[in-house]
């Protein structure tokens, strides 16, 4: 329902204080003076209230609001435009919009730019949001979980992977060699024949789909061009895939055997996920070397 359909029994709600300013998608002069008429002005029943969403812990909705969520899929383009609207009118912030209904960000933003909130409002907000006492706020609560069920699932993977030398040795040289700090699949070496190996490792044992990326460490009296083009045949990999290389100035460093072409880099793109689970298989072959 929208306020142009039907007349809302308008109760008093949590978090919406006072009266509202005019917008400019108001449809009728009806919902303009629904909009501008305090909420709870029609009788003092005390309103049918419904357990909040778990975002906002003392957010209370009512059921008629409630319903309209759940209805959502088959609303038109302009009732859901008023239900988020009218969740935003209610004093409810995005992020608990958004954990209401699917809607970006951007456009429900678009939706409630003349939606002005009281300051009781933005104070009931800053209320809900705030952490508890000494604990801190954990921003990475849902990402952590999704590692760490990735980390058991490269676990059980791994008691089956450990017949295979294949992917023993990859691990075992990832272990030696790999990055362990850039949350990101990656190695450094000078050999290109090492390179490749863990290429071919990270794209059979993690589908690395996604592609390399790789960058070039030199001294300043190499040649630039010549070791580019030299790692971008050993590794079979286009110059557009090699990132601007690193040159490190003469007398910032005490060797004098300079390599000829440099020292390569190479990371797989998009490969957090891949990183956990390497960083998981390095701890199960550690157990299997200690035992």
């Amino acid at each position: 329902l929208s306020y142009t359909r039907g007349i809302l029994d308008c109760k008093p709600l949590v978090g919406l204080v006072g009266f509202e300013p005019t917008t400019s998608c108001s449809q009728s002069k009806r919902a303009a003076k629904l909009r501008h008429s305090p909420i709870g002005s029609k009788g003092n029943s005390s309103p049918d209230l419904v357990p909040p969403h778990s975002y906002g812990r003392t957010m209370e909705l009512e059921a008629e609001f409630l319903e309209r969520v759940r209805k959502y899929e088959l609303l038109s383009q302009w009732e859901k435009a008023e239900l988020g609207r009218d969740l935003r009118r209610l004093g409810l912030s995005y992020g608990e919009i958004m954990e209401l209904v699917p809607v970006k960000k951007s456009t429900l933003a678009t939706w409630c730019r003349d939606v002005k909130l009281t300051n009781e409002q933005i104070a009931a907000i800053k209320k809900r949001r705030a952490p508890v006492p000494g604990i801190p706020r954990d921003t990475q609560r849902k990402r952590k979980i999704e590692i760490e069920r990735i980390r058991q699932k490269a676990l059980r993977d791994a008691r089956y992977l450990i017949l295979d030398p294949t992917w023993a040795a990859g691990v075992a040289m990832y272990w030696g060699e790999g990055f362990k700090t850039q949350c990101q699949l990656g190695m450094a070496n000078a050999d290109p024949h090492a390179l490749r190996f863990f290429m071919n490792w990270a794209a059979g044992y993690h589908g690395s789909s996604e592609g390399f990326r790789a960058k070039i460490n030199l001294h300043a009296d190499n040649d630039e061009v010549a070791a580019r083009i030299w790692w971008s045949k050993e590794l079979d990999l286009p110059l557009t895939d090699f990132t601007k290389s690193f040159i490190k100035p003469d007398g910032t460093g005490h060797r004098k055997n300079h390599l000829e072409r440099g020292v390569c880099l190479v990371r797989v793109r998009k490969s957090a996920n891949a990183f956990h689970a390497t960083l998981a298989w390095i701890e199960f072959l550690k157990v299997q070397l200690g035992n």
